[in-house]
């Protein structure tokens, strides 16, 4: 069979990488705007950091120089922002296996131009048909397994690449694919942040053979190291199935079918009609107005409501008077996420099986109550959901187009390399979504037969006077309600341009009164311990989460930024 010809090469297309990098803010250092070269200041910034990129037709940022890179190439050679967020998202599949991939979720929220509105899109798989408490208890499990075949949920994103192309795209998928395929096929030196997080996670890829076979090299010893060139001719395979037979090739077809018929051999709970019925969703997103901003998040099973109810919580505050990443400015913003995220656990599940109108959980009234808990001295070491009136690891990339379309678009297996399941041949993992189930009976949350899980996966938007404004998110587990938060109260109350927002030190929220912060200095944690707080610098960057954004400017094309805590870039043309 004769392959159909390649896009040409990126260096070919004459694109600009309007990358500059400019003395200025270090990722998670002060949060100063960037300074030109006409700055009055004496000496030269001590670290080298990143200025907003500007971009007069279309822009891509993502965590992976490749996949901008191939976003930006499908943009130039015709597409639009939908067709290069695929492009992307199937590169970094292959670049970032140990985020994302063919075995996983996506989700997306994002302004179609020609509509004129705001569209969501949930492409989250569903429980097998034997993912039953009974059974998985039965197997010895005490809850659902966390990692292994046990955890593994019908994939998505392959639909979701589908159904946003078919619906929104204007190239086929099989083009859009071509960057990744020849990626694959040809090989690509590993970057240095994925080579180090790959390699932590040697063990769990030496406890699967078919992961041992696919990730590691030397005799499956180590992974490769960064500057290293990585093959996946078996991930080629598998893309190229399903370039040519459309999503059919996984759900239904041969690919899917020897997924399925691997997991019976290990303990999944997946059959051939579970991979059969994906569907995905179009859904309608949340909003909440913040001091004129509408921001907008994807409703359950994701935990975008948890930042909107941190933003109503905190709106009434003045921040900006407190100062910023100040001990109070930190004690009320981690004490909000705190009580958004009980009410999280609580009530946020698949949206066909919730026990309360979302929108309750944003009812005024419900949140002043909820923000009357704030004590302004002390930390809370628990707090409780309230009683809501009756009526859920990651790749991120934005891209926006000369049509003025803006994706903002969200593409995990959840844990670093997913459940840890390579099915020999295929070339890429299987998600462990199935660990955002419980056991525990009566939650709407617990674990049933094509059900979705509680989702972490959260891309962001905002509108300003109805029209569309940015394109955003911080990937990375729970951080992502609490990254949504910060780098929007950077923008809108400290008024800071994209990239100094991106590389404002941030803080997690751990659990309890556990607080992961960066560059915390001694009279910043003496104020917050003094408050009950227990700070912990000692976590890497990337735990901060990764960030991507995109900015309409008033007159006429784009600002974005990419956040340095990864390895990925903004680029535009």
């Amino acid at each position: 069979m004769t392959p159909s010809p390649r896009l040409p090469s990126f260096a070919a297309t004459g694109a600009a990488l309007l990358v500059s990098l400019a003395a200025g803010c270090a990722p998670g250092g002060d949060a100063a705007a960037v300074q030109g070269d006409d700055s009055d200041d004496p000496a030269p910034a001590p670290v080298a950091g990143r200025s907003t990129v500007y971009a007069p037709h279309g822009l891509a940022a993502t965590s992976q120089p490749l996949a901008s890179a191939a976003a930006l190439r499908i943009l130039e050679a015709g597409g639009n922002a939908f067709d290069a967020a695929v492009a992307a998202s199937a590169v970094l599949s292959l670049v970032e296996p140990h985020m994302t991939g063919l075995g996983g979720d996506l989700f997306a929220i994002f302004w179609s131009a020609e509509e004129g509105r705001v569209v969501g899109l949930d492409a989250s798989g569903r429980a097998g048909a034997r993912m039953t408490p009974e059974q998985i208890r039965a197997d010895g499990f005490d809850r659902v397994p966390y990692q292994g075949p046990g955890s593994v949920t019908v994939p998505g994103a392959v639909a979701g690449w589908a159904a946003l192309l078919d619906r929104y795209g204007s190239l086929p998928l099989a083009r859009v694919l071509e960057p990744a395929l020849g990626l694959a096929e040809d090989g690509f030196p590993v970057s240095p942040i994925i080579a180090g997080q790959w390699q932590a996670q040697l063990d769990l890829l030496q406890d699967d053979a078919g992961a041992t076979a696919t990730y590691l090299v030397d005799g499956g010893t180590r992974a490769p190291r960064a500057g290293e060139w990585f093959r996946n001719p078996d991930f080629a395979a598998s893309l190229r199935a399903i370039a040519q037979e459309g999503p059919a090739a996984l759900y239904g077809g041969a690919l899917g079918r020897r997924i399925v018929a691997h997991l019976d051999t290990v303990g999944g709970y997946l059959t051939d009609a579970d991979m059969a019925s994906m569907e995905v969703r179009w859904v309608e997103p949340l909003s909440v107005d913040y001091r004129g901003w509408t921001v907008h998040e994807l409703p359950p099973a994701g935990q975008g409501i948890a930042a909107l109810q941190m933003l109503e919580m905190l709106e009434p505050l003045d921040l900006a008077a407190m100062g910023h990443n100040s001990p109070e400015y930190l004690h009320h913003l981690i004490e909000a996420k705190k009580l958004a995220f009980a009410d999280l656990s609580r009530y946020v599940s698949d949206a066909d099986h919730l026990e309360i109108d979302p929108a309750a959980l944003l009812d005024p009234d419900y949140v002043a109550a909820r923000r009357a808990l704030i004590d302004p001295a002390t930390a809370a070491e628990r707090v409780e959901p309230g009683d809501a009136v009756q009526q859920s690891e990651t790749v991120f990339l934005v891209v926006a187009d000369d049509e003025g379309n803006q994706i903002a678009f969200i593409h995990s297996i959840y844990e670093y390399f997913g459940s840890g399941v390579v099915v020999p041949g295929t070339g890429f993992v299987l998600q462990n979504r199935g660990a955002g189930f419980t056991l525990d009976d009566g939650h709407p949350n617990q674990v049933a037969p094509g059900k979705r899980p509680f989702h972490t996966l959260i891309p962001g938007f905002v509108t300003r006077d109805g029209a569309p404004y940015m394109a955003f998110g911080v990937m990375g587990g729970s951080m992502q309600p609490q990254g949504h938060v910060q780098l929007l109260l950077n923008m809108v109350d400290f008024d800071m341009e994209p990239q100094a927002a991106v590389d404002a030190a941030r803080f997690r929220h751990l659990g309890g009164l556990r607080v992961a912060m960066e560059n915390v200095t001694p009279e910043l944690r003496a104020a917050l311990e003094a408050l009950g707080h227990e700070i912990t610098d000692d976590w890497t960057r990337t735990a901060f989460g990764g960030a991507q954004v995109v900015i309409r400017l008033d007159g006429g094309g784009w600002a974005g930024a990419s956040d340095a805590r990864k390895d990925g870039m903004a680029v535009g043309y």
